[in-house]
């Protein structure tokens, strides 16, 4: 495993680190039996940060951490999790101090802590980013110990631009991946000259670029991609990136002759990401204990090519750029 450090909050993460979406719900079912396994085996591999957030499973996410961590007491493993999605909508009004602090209370109580390594705005109302105020409550956060540092989970670019205008905001997680290469154009170079960390997310748009999906692919009800496809519960670009299914799979048997051999497609698509330096990790999740020892293996795959990279960016180019680059 690599590992590199995160912007300013002086903690060194796992290139490759676990993202536990998947492990709370809205991605079909998964045991708890399971998800424990997943996550043993990606610490195994040398994982060392985690990210999660209050409303994975209204909790359930957090408390298998929490599990996690209480069984592996000699391993350093750093949790980031969000807060704000509990709101029934998005508004600036929303983020009040005591919703906050009764975010992050909760948040303690699940991850059996008295304080939060990394806490996230989770993608909350673009207003919010103009709200200086908001930002001092987790200062204040700070200042009490409750939170260790704070950063931002956004949905565009502009919100970014805007999370890092305030000057203790450490990390920006945002959607980066083969078939999202705007934050790469627009925004890396900013962070860069900030030393903010970027945490990459939705690093597989989906499931799409493990190669593993078809037109034949179901989803259970209970799963996002399944359901919000066109934003029904939250923003459409959760889900596959936010490219129609179909264009999605055309371009995903566009990029397979340009996996190297020795690689996945799954490893593949997540060493790209790291061959950006402004990117501190990739966040890719894992239902089971064979996806993440596949996941953080690619840490230690070899660099791609400039041939290769350049076909990626030409099959974005040619498929992809106008279905998406301008939304996000």
């Amino acid at each position: 495993m690599k590992y590199r450090t995160l912007g300013r909050t002086g903690m060194n993460v796992s290139a490759v680190s676990f993202g536990a979406w998947a492990i709370g719900g809205f991605w079909g079912a998964v045991s708890d039996d399971d998800s424990i396994g997943a996550l043993h085996a990606a610490i195994d591999a040398g994982v060392n940060f985690i990210d999660t957030a209050d409303v994975y499973g209204d909790g359930r996410s957090e408390m298998l951490v929490a599990r996690l961590k209480q069984a592996r007491p000699r391993d350093t493993i750093y949790v980031a999790t969000k807060a704000g999605r509990k709101l029934s909508a998005q508004t600036r009004a929303g983020y009040t101090r005591a919703n906050l602090i009764g975010w992050i209370d909760t948040s303690l109580a699940n991850l059996r802590t008295d304080a939060i390594d990394l806490l996230q705005l989770h993608c909350p109302h673009p207003d919010v980013y103009d709200a200086p105020e908001v930002f001092g409550i987790l200062d204040d956060l700070v200042t009490a110990g409750k939170l260790r540092h704070y950063g931002v989970s956004v949905e565009t670019v502009d919100e970014a631009m805007g999370a890092i205008r305030h000057p203790n905001v450490k990390t920006v997680q945002i959607i980066f991946n083969m078939f999202r290469h705007k934050p790469a154009d627009a925004f890396f170079a900013a962070a860069t000259a900030r030393h903010v960390g970027i945490l990459a997310r939705v690093p597989l748009a989906s499931g799409l670029l493990t190669g593993k999906l078809t037109r034949a692919s179901t989803f259970a009800a209970d799963d996002h991609r399944r359901f919000n496809r066109h934003g029904e519960m939250f923003d459409r670009g959760e889900t596959f990136s936010g490219v129609p299914f179909d264009a999605a799979l055309d371009a995903v048997d566009a990029l397979r002759p340009l996996v190297p051999a020795g690689m996945t497609m799954t490893q593949f698509a997540l060493r790209w990401i790291l061959m950006f330096d402004a990117v501190t990790c990739a966040i890719p999740g894992a239902k089971t204990e064979a996806q993440a020892r596949d996941n953080a293996a690619a840490a230690d795959l070899p660099t791609l090519s400039a041939e290769t990279m350049a076909a990626v960016r030409a099959i974005y180019d040619a498929r992809i750029r106008a279905l998406v680059h301008d939304q996000w």
